[in-house]
């Protein structure tokens, strides 16, 4: 337990888990799009579903999404901001099976068209947990040095990443493997010691079975 546990985060907006704790979802979001985001559907679970406009959840999630930090004031025109730089976005209630009570879906897109889901739940003090991208259920706090890669589940994947990071030195401090089915989709979640270069992404999507890789400097 830190500091921010105990009194939580520096922020705009008056809740950890409704405000901060949703900006830091959307600043994973977008991290994990690399990209500018175009088309924005959130849909709001449990306790988000009857408070996200009067906590600012909305304005958060949007603002996290575009890049905004916790304590940005721009999260209070964000929704504003999004629409002066073309982003459409709309709002939902949805009812998820055995989910955290603060639970967001989020599904954007880029301008090329290159779509993303997340699942991901604000789980107090501005912490957060990532429970599904895409079609495959993880766990990913975004509290460490972080590399994502989405690959075909087949046999030698995850050696091969493993060499290339051995090579560049960047040492593993807790590497696990999510797959959605046998043979299907998989998503390594590998949090480093150290944020590693931008141009490790590329070379890892241009392994054999990587679709792509994501890169998420650590932090609150």
């Amino acid at each position: 337990m830190d500091l921010f546990d105990i009194i939580g985060p520096i922020m705009v907006g008056p809740s950890s888990s409704h405000t901060a704790g949703v900006v830091r979802i959307g600043n994973v979001v977008r991290k994990i799009l690399d990209a500018e985001p175009k088309d924005i559907v959130v849909k709001f679970h449990g306790s988000f579903s009857t408070t996200y406009k009067g906590h600012g959840s909305d304005k958060a999630i949007i603002g996290g999404i575009m890049g905004f930090k916790a304590d940005d004031p721009r999260i209070r025109g964000s929704l504003e901001v999004a629409k002066s730089s073309g982003i459409a976005y709309s709002f939902e209630t949805i009812t998820l099976k055995n989910a955290h009570p603060n639970s967001i879906v989020v599904q954007v897109k880029d301008k090329n068209g290159n779509g993303l889901k997340v699942i991901g739940e604000s789980v107090g003090g501005g912490n957060i947990v990532i429970r599904r991208i895409n079609d495959t259920v993880v766990e990913l706090t975004g509290e460490y040095d972080t590399i994502i890669t989405n690959h075909h589940d087949e046999p030698g994947v995850v050696s091969l990443v493993a060499n290339v990071l051995a090579f560049n030195q960047i040492n593993i401090a807790n590497m696990r493997v999510f797959r959605s089915a046998k043979g299907g989709g998989a998503i390594m979640v590998i949090e480093t010691d150290g944020i590693p270069d931008k141009g490790l992404a590329k070379t890892l999507a241009a392994l054999p079975s990587i679709m792509w890789t994501s890169i998420i400097r650590g932090g609150k």
